[in-house]
């Protein structure tokens, strides 16, 4: 005889799935998606699924779950902080303490204002992840910020200035 496991598909609270073609496939491996995107589709989880997936993705126990469901309910909930925790538990799980430690730099180094510096492994794992444009040494010497601007197509041309 031929035995089989299987498991529900992981659904939206909307009903379509999560990880597929709406956002991309969440690979597993760090070479076909890197901790810090992955740690990223579950920071983007909306407030109406974190709970569910919480339980379905995380060893935190029910009571821990519950504690943060209530604490959502209250005016001094900080937005997104239930976000957070799901998306350090299942990185840390998928790709340990470093995988972590590189998501949680990498989404530092991008938020708008950061000072924080970046090491070439790090910038090197998310570079394919962030948009971004290459130029080179010639286009760059001696280019005014507005020309690259427009080389680099953030602005449509000089006269949007």
């Amino acid at each position: 005889g031929a035995y089989g496991l299987t498991f529900p598909l992981l659904l939206r609270s909307d009903g379509t799935k999560f990880g597929k073609s709406e956002d991309g496939a969440i690979w597993l491996s760090a070479s076909m998606l890197s901790p810090y995107k992955f740690y990223q589709h579950f920071i983007g989880i909306p407030d109406a699924d974190v709970i569910v997936f919480l339980k379905k993705l995380t060893f935190l126990s029910l009571e821990e779950i519950s504690e943060l469901e209530e604490g959502m309910r209250k005016p001094e909930y900080v937005p997104n902080s239930v976000q957070r925790k799901l998306a350090e538990e299942v990185t840390c799980f998928v790709h340990g303490e470093e995988g972590l430690k590189e998501a949680l730099r990498a989404t530092e180094a991008l938020a708008p204002g950061s000072k924080t510096h970046l090491d070439w492994k790090t910038i090197d794992a998310i570079a394919n992840e962030v948009p971004s444009f290459l130029l080179s040494y010639d286009e760059v010497l001696n280019s005014s910020l507005v020309d690259l601007s427009v080389k680099a197509g953030l602005l449509p041309t000089k006269a949007a200035v």
